[in-house]
């Protein structure tokens, strides 16, 4: 989930959805994630949230094209360290860091291309 700030200087919450790889509006947690928090509410980095969105749709999400032929790569090399039991080297840990950087972009800038309201392919290149 993602919260962003709205034109008029208000807050907006942004839900990932599993099935499309889009986002779902979620205005109705906004209270919980602000004022109530617990243990599954956490702050994290742009770059972090975006590793995080694209794991999860690379592992959720199937279909053609460029970015799913990039998933495939990063699923190819996690599948490679499970068999061999071993964690990634430097090298495959910034491989697939920015194998999800750029899918982050491709993939957000097709669902504004769609009219997904929640979509930010800056959120990849901006700082933090």
């Amino acid at each position: 989930m993602k919260l962003v700030e709205t034109p008029e200087g208000g807050v907006a919450a942004w839900r990932l959805s599993k099935d499309t790889g889009g986002w779902n509006r979620a205005n109705n947690l906004i209270d919980r994630v602000l004022f109530v928090g617990g243990d599954e509410v956490n702050q994290i980095s742009r770059d972090e949230f975006v590793q995080l969105t694209e794991h999860d749709r690379g592992y959720y999400l199937r279909g053609e094209g460029a970015v799913f032929a990039l998933y495939e790569t990063v699923r190819a090399i996690e599948e490679t360290l499970g068999r061999e039991r071993r964690y990634p080297t430097v090298e495959e840990q910034a491989l697939i860091r920015g194998i999800r950087r750029r899918t982050f972009v491709m993939f957000e800038e097709q669902l504004q291309q769609a009219g997904d309201p929640g979509a930010d392919p800056t959120i990849a290149t901006a700082t933090s």
